[in-house]
């Protein structure tokens, strides 16, 4: 299918966004799979295993939040309105060349910084679950296990990458997406069949006072994954709306900004599958290592893992291989084909979006003269084979020390500390400036660093050890710091600098610089009343969309006003774990039936518009200009082009 690709990739629009000609369904269950790599997986176990189904419940005091985001296109739509190819164009868009550089070279060493431990993760995974040696002997001369997996993944989504851009990397994520929900579905089925439920409630029901994997109003021990972590992410849910790159060619690949938004409406469906694997799966091999029952499978895992020699990577491989212990033939090849296809998946969007960064924002914007086509493609395809080399690289050499979650949050704080005031302010105030988002970024990039670095260097300094034998502040609680100081600071500079409001409208191409894929035909439904436009309801409504609107609030508030009725009872009466442990299950059920029904139902949408996908490009006519270049919106910036 990648191969295939090559002959639909003709310019530099279908290199970096498909063209523009993404529906719904294939936009969504592509971008999920791209954010569901080897490393996304393991970080999940490693929460899920610290907190049990109580990490879960908080996740249910977010869902409004990110109802609301979906619902009303929050900057997705508006994003797409400015079809820029990537988020630094359109900062050159709103602000200056000068910032789209600046912004462009924090995107790509935060991103590839973020990007450069998966290849190290997929493969020390592959080689634990797998029991694969960690060296071999070819030709009389002994070798690495880990750096040779790695090039063959990476080898493998960087041709994926290289034959047709993001028309490959759409195309190939769609079917291993489908893949991976299937696999996912039945190792749910297989595990609950194994394990019975009332041993996993009588197991999790040990766990000590204060650290319950039930009851989420007893997590107080937990420092990491409790309460505040999941509240900073429900803050994220918002001001980084599109701000990590990592996946940007999804952004802008979409028909139309309405196509961009029911992506996002569907999102939640499309994930659910995933999130209970997630959950179940860490879940089960606590109860394998903790129930006396299961003690011959836990001595077998405990020895597999107590032969990795570092510690940090036997916590992120406990639940890989107690499962490896645990599944049966056929079943840890279907798993371990599953975490493959993800992280290829993954694979192939980063290299894809910082490979693309890099030129589009990097070099692209020092040049006075625009390269041809042909030579912005070639550019465009080395630079990926670049990002492959040094994600290698620093996997092999890289040693990780936190949490993958905290990691991440880490090295995404140096762009995505300043970057979400940057974003939002730029698509929706029209007093935003220059000034306020050299310094927004500026400051989000200091704080980020120096979190990074303090907490690298902490338990080597005398000093800092004797205040606080562990840095106290973890990756969540640095991030919101970095936000919080960028937003005031862009505010303030903006009001102070701000000398003309921005010319908005010809930027989204409203009103008199409309463009023909700007906005899409409704059914000119006229019932909506209060109700629909509360929801989002909108002339570019047909009736199905009107329905998966309708389907989405009510699924999202059913859950939520579970959780208002559960947050009541649990701080006033109590609930006991018994209870919980029902709840638990009630959940896990619906979730499965629901998440059965998505498959179905997206497969059947995916493949309708992948062959509207193959439809459009065939037709298509493409324009050499529709480069990432910016042309036209230097007399409606309202300062200059300069760096505070």
């Amino acid at each position: 299918m990648a191969y295939m690709a090559q002959r639909y990739t003709r310019s530099v629009s279908d290199f970096l966004a498909a063209n523009r000609s993404a529906g719904r369904y294939l936009l969504t269950l592509a971008d999920g799979m791209a954010g569901l790599g080897a490393i996304a997986v393991i970080a999940n176990f490693e929460k899920f295993y610290q907190a049990g189904f109580a990490a879960s419940w908080w996740g249910l005091m977010m869902a409004p939040l990110g109802m609301v985001a979906a619902l009303s296109g929050w900057v997705a739509y508006r994003y797409r309105e400015t079809r820029a190819m990537t988020m630094a164009q359109f900062f050159e868009m709103r602000y200056s060349r000068r910032f789209r550089i600046y912004a462009g070279i924090l995107a790509w060493v935060s991103g590839v910084l973020n990007y450069g431990v998966f290849p190290g993760i997929t493969a020390l995974f592959l080689i634990h679950f797998c029991g694969l040696p960690e060296s071999f002997v070819l030709l009389g001369v002994t070798f690495s296990t880990l750096p040779f997996i790695m090039a063959v993944m990476l080898s493998i989504a960087a041709c994926f990458t290289l034959f047709g851009g993001m028309i490959a990397v759409m195309i190939t994520d769609f079917f291993q997406g489908q893949f991976v929900n299937i696999v996912f579905l039945l190792i749910m089925g297989l595990l609950l069949w194994n394990i019975s439920w009332s041993d996993i409630i009588s197991t999790l029901e040990t766990a000590p006072k204060g650290k319950s994997l039930l009851n989420p109003f007893d997590q107080g021990e937990i420092k990491d994954f409790n309460f505040w972590f999941f509240a900073i992410f429900g803050f994220k849910i918002f001001y980084n709306r599109l701000g990590w790159q990592g996946s940007q060619g999804y952004f802008c690949a979409a028909k139309s900004p309405h196509e961009q938004k029911m992506a996002g409406v569907l999102a939640e469906w499309r994930s659910g599958v995933t999130y209970l694997m997630f959950l179940i799966m860490p879940i089960c091999a606590y109860v394998v290592l903790h129930h006396d029952g299961y003690s011959a499978i836990a001595d077998e895992a405990q020895a597999a893992i107590h032969q990795i020699d570092d510690l940090q990577t036997q916590k992120q491989m406990l639940t890989p291989m107690v499962m490896s212990q645990l599944f049966p033939v056929g079943l840890i090849g279907l798993f371990a084909a599953a975490m493959i296809a993800a992280a290829i998946s993954t694979d192939d969007t980063q290299l894809h979006s910082w490979g693309s960064i890099f030129i589009q924002d990097v070099v692209l914007p020092f040049r006075n003269k625009p390269f041809t086509p042909k030579q912005q493609l070639l550019l465009l395809r080395l630079s990926v084979v670049g990002v492959a080399l040094f994600a290698f690289f620093w996997s092999w050499f890289f040693p990780l020390r936190d949490y993958l979650f905290m990691y991440m949050l880490l090295t995404g704080t140096i762009y995505l500390g300043g970057s979400g005031a940057v974003i939002i302010g730029g698509l929706y105030w029209r007093r935003a400036t220059t000034q306020g988002a050299w310094i927004s970024m500026t400051v989000g990039l200091i704080i980020g660093a120096a979190g990074i670095t303090l907490q690298a260097v902490w338990t080597s300094v005398p000093a800092f050890v004797e205040l606080t034998p562990e840095f106290p502040l973890n990756g969540a609680w640095l991030a919101m710091i970095a936000y919080v100081c960028s937003i005031i600071c862009f505010v303030g500079v903006s009001l102070l600098t701000c000398k003309q409001p921005f010319n908005l409208e010809k930027m989204l191409h409203r009103g008199e610089y409309a463009l023909s894929d700007s906005r899409v035909a409704g059914d000119n439904y006229k019932g909506g009343g209060l109700v629909g436009r509360l929801i989002g309801f909108t002339e570019e409504f047909t009736r199905g969309d009107r329905i998966i609107y309708r389907l989405k609030v009510s699924w999202t508030m059913f859950w939520f006003i579970c959780f208002i009725v559960g947050t009541v009872i649990g701080l006033t009466v109590g609930i006991s774990n018994r209870v919980w442990g029902h709840w638990w299950l009630f959940t896990v059920i619906l979730g499965g039936v629901v998440g059965a029904i998505t498959v179905v139902w997206f497969l059947i949408g995916g493949t309708k518009d992948l062959f509207e996908l193959f439809r459009i490009l065939k037709q298509a006519k493409r324009k050499s200009a529709d480069d990432g270049s910016v042309h036209e919106f230097d007399e409606h910036r309202n300062d200059h082009d300069v760096a505070p």
